[in-house]
């Protein structure tokens, strides 16, 4: 079994990790800690872990030292000293922060506030977003795991973008998110009172994860890819659910991107590629590790609207994380994530 510690265990995706972990056939947790609740037992912070598990949150050293791979849930710009002690000690690593996603410097300075304390551990790191960079993660130790947003709009329209049948210019990324998105930890903004029976965006044009999206679009484009990102806050607890528009190039038909989405994803299990006339919904994929997609033809306007949906506490955070897991370790990249969404 490979031993899995979780550092931020009592946060959100942390606490989500601990669940799909608990099910995992080839996997065990060997440790977890938190600042906040050092000493205290899991079940103690989420009392729907009762009995199932009861483990004492200790200190960070511990679980380095306890387990094979460490997942670290943390906020942005604590990660990167444990990373290094973790590849030093010669376990894997896999970020759910934002510490090692973007590969500039410079972007990372300009939109986190931070640098790189270790520029050879970044060049080691790879991005985990498995349907398009699974190659690169195979046998990697230190793993950047995308968050929901980033995970969500580049998987609605990276197979027009690769095959060349949209332009890269003016892509408008219209994203929706459910409020564990904003972690755990209260704010106004999160309030029950402030976020019931309302619907508003936030950080318009200024949300962190704008050039995170505009680097995977690029890469897979080989194009310098500038998109509008425009998140919203939905008064539900889970989901992410991305509407993403781009304008089709002349002489190219719906039939063709309909093709390149059958063709780009027909092995990947987790990408749900919806018929013509239906539209991806977050109810569809709660606590499941997969995506559906819908694609939709506006003729008047000659755009593509590409609609994906995603838990964005699972495959748009924990979850992904597992599956990176189940690439770097050999095994097989559903262990522990086949779990079916809730009808009602």
């Amino acid at each position: 079994m490979i031993k899995a510690g979780i550092v931020g265990a009592t946060g959100y995706a942390g606490a989500e990790l601990v669940r799909l972990l608990f099910a995992h056939p080839e996997a065990e947790i060997a440790a977890v800690s938190s600042v906040s609740f050092e000493g205290q037992a899991l079940s103690e912070v989420y009392p729907s872990y009762r009995f199932l598990n009861d483990m004492i949150c200790e200190d960070q050293d511990a679980v380095v030292e306890k387990s094979d791979v460490i997942f670290a849930a943390l906020p942005h710009g604590l990660s990167q000293e444990l990373a290094a002690k973790c590849i030093g000690a010669g376990k894997a690593f896999i970020d759910l922060g934002a510490d090692f996603r973007l590969k500039s410097e410079d972007e990372y300075a300009e939109w986190y506030g931070g640098t790189f304390l270790d520029k050879s551990l970044h060049e080691q790191s790879v991005y985990g977003l498995p349907e398009f960079f699974r190659d690169a993660i195979k046998g990697k130790k230190l793993v950047a795991n995308p968050g929901c947003y980033t995970t969500c709009s580049p998987l609605a329209i990276a197979p027009a973008v690769i095959k060349g049948l949209v332009s890269v210019k003016g892509i408008i990324c219209d994203c929706k998110s459910g409020v564990t998105g904003a972690g755990r930890k209260p704010t106004q903004g999160s309030h029950f009172p402030e976020l019931n029976e309302g619907f508003h965006a936030y950080k318009v044009a200024s949300h962190r994860h704008t050039p995170e999206i505009e680097q995977t679009l690029s890469k897979l484009s080989g194009e310098d890819v500038t998109v509008t990102f425009v998140p919203h806050l939905l008064p539900v607890n889970r989901g992410i659910l991305a509407t993403v528009y781009a304008d089709i190039k002349d002489g190219v038909t719906f039939e063709q991107i309909r093709d390149s989405y059958e063709d780009f994803y027909k092995d990947e299990v987790f990408i749900r590629l919806l018929p013509d006339g239906q539209c991806a919904d977050i109810h569809n994929v709660r606590y499941s590790n997969f995506c559906d997609i819908s694609i939709h033809h506006d003729k008047r306007a000659g755009k593509l609207i590409a609609c994906a949906a995603i838990d964005n506490m699972v495959k748009g955070a924990a979850g992904q994380a597992i599956q990176n897991m189940n690439i770097i370790f050999g095994l097989d990249e559903t262990a522990g994530l086949i779990l079916v969404p809730p009808a009602f």
